[in-house]
């Protein structure tokens, strides 16, 4: 990854270390952390911006998908 990617998009997301040790670990602003770049991987940044503009605090919902 270099320093101009979003972490969102590397392409190392998977195999990278430093991400997945992050993101194992436990407790629930993790799984929040995880949820956002989930979110932001699969459905890119201007959605979860627009999902996160409503937000009262670090986090909140996210719109309804199509299953």
């Amino acid at each position: 990854m270099n320093s101009t990617e979003e972490i969102g998009c590397c392409g190392e997301y998977e195999s990278c270390e430093t991400i997945q040790s992050f993101l194992n670990r436990t407790g629930h602003k993790y799984g929040k952390y995880r949820q956002a770049l989930e979110y932001i991987r699969a459905h890119g940044h201007a959605a979860f911006l627009d999902a996160a503009k409503h937000w009262t605090g670090a986090y909140g919902r996210y719109p309804e998908q199509d299953g």
